[in-house]
């Protein structure tokens, strides 16, 4: 339970007091800072009108007179507030936040390059090391890294379609495993593929220096 430091109400971890409205400063998982059932799939809308609401209600300003508890609760719930609505305004960053509060982490399925992308990997990879070489700003060169770019960003495109489908089944309440499988599968893809696109850029940008 949670002694309220403005009225002195104890209740259940939450954000803020049910009777006076004051920050509590508990710690709560991003769902519950915003009241909202565990659900992945999220009106982002609604998400961002209730963050700005509340960001309102626990600003640390409206308490800069309270007590000192009072000021630290504030500061904290604030803190954990725009923690929690980075996470989940995200749809990428909400489901390796889902696979947390589950217990369960990517790094124990990104270990190695997944099967379906090796092929692009490598021939990206190759196209940079080439890129590389040339030592110089080649036009052949440059434009093919960019509609390479284009490629890899339609590729996260397709697969955060795929993100969107695995969260309605999710919570449709199909199979944890099954579905705890395909959100990690899914989420390495994209890991991946974003980190081809920070190289080609790494290398774009290194052609307009050169």
């Amino acid at each position: 339970m949670i002694q309220c430091p403005s009225c002195g109400r104890r209740q259940g971890p939450r954000l803020i007091c049910e009777s006076c409205g004051a920050p509590l400063g508990a710690e709560v998982d991003g769902f519950a800072a915003f009241s909202f059932p565990r659900k992945l799939v999220l009106d982002t809308a609604a998400l961002e009108r209730v963050y700005h609401d509340l960001s309102r209600q626990i600003h640390p300003d409206r308490f800069a007179q309270g007590s000192a508890q009072l000021r630290d609760a504030s500061l904290r719930s604030t803190a954990l507030l725009t923690r929690s609505y980075r996470t989940l305004r995200d749809p990428i960053a909400r489901g390796l936040y889902w696979l947390e509060l589950r217990g369960e982490k990517l790094a124990d399925h990104n270990k190695t390059v997944p099967p379906e992308l090796a092929e692009l990997v490598f021939e990206v990879q190759d196209e940079l090391g080439e890129l590389r070489e040339a030592g110089c700003d080649v036009p052949r060169l440059r434009e093919r890294t960019r509609v390479r770019h284009k490629e890899l960003e339609t590729a996260i495109n397709s697969l955060q379609s795929d993100l969107a489908r695995n969260f309605e089944r999710w919570d449709a309440g199909g199979n944890p495993q099954q579905l705890s499988a395909e959100l990690k599968a899914v989420l390495s893809k994209i890991a991946y593929l974003r980190t081809l696109i920070r190289d080609v850029d790494r290398e774009l940008e290194n052609l307009k220096a050169a």
